[in-house]
């Protein structure tokens, strides 16, 4: 039980307060930094990263979530990752991945995503010849839109201003993009394609990172993940995915930020309809001009559990009640962290999959598997002669509440194990070979990194148009901003990577601290 002191106040003045240090509160945090404000970062937990951090057991590395990473190519505007690091005079060496998945799918379809463009589509038109005019089409569209991404250094959709010059820059991008905004991906594979097979395949590519199938998956993001896997590739950071967020934080210090571990915000301190600072755990006040919240928006006003957010309920904005009518927060996901020996991976195996036996089991609990295996692409990440597995399969934070610890322990195990099981079928002799072990659980997502149900981020909870209903980064509370999946353009570490860029340029324009000058 937390024992709460007398409230006291600290008397440091700041430009900036970022509650959580995700890679979107990271990247804010960084760029506010080097503009040359005065920030800090509290972190509830004693590593940074959120989600994207690592942690380290019995001589491995593990990764808290996903290893397949985007925006760390060299060109172009849309290698997030690659500019965040280097505008604070960091590096991050990587390790390209050959394939981006290896899909496992029912009726024996399997199919690989090639880092080589021209591969994959000719691996697809192989498995599909009648539609090689369609697949061909529908993947040119998302080059299309990819590349108006790409030709534009497009930062903050909240600054008018900037807007412009981006507008005289690259006007054809400009508007290329913006037509594809209000759209699905549903809608344009259907203009293209007719077998049903194909379009259950789009379905499952939409929803390995979107945990959605594509008529609820916003094109703009499609196109970019959908292409910037040939283009920038898919890179393993050498060292873990937990990396990217130390190298963030030695950029922050560097420049002048700090960032407090075990500092858990429990209210942001409002005068008005203004945010002057936050209250942590201990009592203790800090104030600020700006207050930027990396938690979900559903811990940070309110939700189910309205009485825990961080805004007093009172206070809700309506536009945030509107946004929690729209989206609901996706499946938690069950993971588990296994040191294997070497022998249990066949050689040849690839770093990433995705299994599925039954179509219709897409959404269920459960009902997909998504494994990756980084020892592969960097064996310092685990002890000579082993390697990493992790496996996760989204599960709902309702199928774990209300048991006491036995029930919990019991079903934590079973369905572990189950999970083992299905992961047999492309690491056949898995059991075996297993020699450390870990079980996360959607309550263990919660408890770790704090987001509302353990969710991976918000999904819609209607159809709705494209982009276009994603919130940006300003609130309807005064020097109150939010960061990360919650916001435009929602999950996946380069989405985050923008919205960090857009917050912090967005809150730069208040303060008077921009650059005149277009990132080059």
């Amino acid at each position: 039980m937390n024992v709460v002191s007398k409230t006291t106040v600290n008397t440091t003045q700041w430009d900036a307060i970022v509650i959580g240090s995700g890679i979107g509160g990271l990247v804010t945090a960084t760029q506010l930094a080097v503009k040359g404000a005065k920030v800090l970062v509290l972190e509830r937990y004693t590593i940074p990263g959120g989600s994207s951090g690592s942690f380290r057991r019995a001589g491995f590395t593990f990764d808290v979530g996903a290893s397949m990473i985007f925006g760390f190519g060299k060109k172009g505007h849309t290698n997030l990752l690659t500019r965040a690091l280097a505008d604070v005079d960091q590096i991050c060496e990587t390790i390209p991945d050959p394939v981006q998945l290896a899909y496992h799918l029912p009726g024996e379809l399997e199919l690989v995503v090639n880092r080589d463009y021209k591969k994959f589509i000719a691996d697809l038109i192989s498995r599909f010849p009648h539609e090689a005019k369609g697949i061909e089409k529908f993947y040119g569209i998302c080059w299309q839109v990819f590349n108006c991404l790409d030709a534009m250094p497009l930062l903050s959709i909240e600054d008018p201003a900037y807007l412009a010059k981006v507008f005289f820059k690259a006007p054809l991008a400009c508007l290329g993009l913006a037509r594809w905004l209000p759209t699905n991906v549903g809608d344009v594979a259907r203009r293209y394609i007719k077998d049903p097979e194909l379009l259950r395949f789009i379905d499952i590519e939409c929803f390995c990172w979107s945990v959605m199938p594509a008529d609820r998956t916003p094109m703009i993001n499609a196109g970019m993940v959908f292409s910037d896997r040939h283009a920038g590739g898919i890179n393993y950071p050498k060292g873990g995915v937990g990396v990217i967020a130390e190298k963030l934080v030695n950029g922050l210090t560097n420049y002048g930020g700090q960032i407090k571990y075990k500092s858990r915000v429990t209210k942001i301190i409002l005068e008005g309809n203004q945010a002057i600072g936050v209250q942590l755990a201990t009592g203790e006040i800090i104030h600020a001009n700006k207050v930027i919240s990396n938690a979900t928006r559903w811990d940070t006003f309110g939700g189910a559990e309205a009485n825990k957010s961080l805004v007093a309920k009172t206070k809700t904005p309506s536009s945030e009640i509107k946004w929690r009518n729209r989206y609901m927060p996706s499946p938690s996901f069950l993971s588990i962290h296994l040191g294997v020996n070497s022998e249990a991976i066949p050689s040849g195996t690839h770093c990433h999959h995705l299994l599925l036996d039954q179509w219709h089991k897409m959404e269920y609990e459960q009902g997909v598997a998504f494994v990756s295996i980084p020892t592969l692409l960097d064996n310092s990440l685990a002890p000579k002669g082993q390697h990493i597995v992790h496996a996760f399969t989204p599960s709902s934070m309702k199928e774990w509440e209300g048991l006491n610890p036995t029930k919990y322990s019991e079903k934590k195990e079973a369905d572990a194990n189950q999970l083992i099981t299905k992961l047999e079928k492309v690491l056949p002799n898995l059991k075996g070979a297993i020699t450390h072990r870990e079980v996360g659980t959607p309550r263990s997502h919660r408890r770790f990194l704090g987001r509302f149900q353990g969710s991976y981020g918000p999904i819609p909870s209607i159809r709705l148009p494209g982009l276009l209903p994603m919130p940006f980064n300003t609130t309807g509370i005064k020097g109150l901003f939010c960061v990360g999946d919650s916001c435009f353009p929602g999950q996946g570490l380069n989405a985050v990577a923008f919205s960090g860029f857009a917050c912090a340029h967005r809150i730069g324009a208040d303060l008077n601290m921009n650059a005149w000058e277009l990132p080059e």
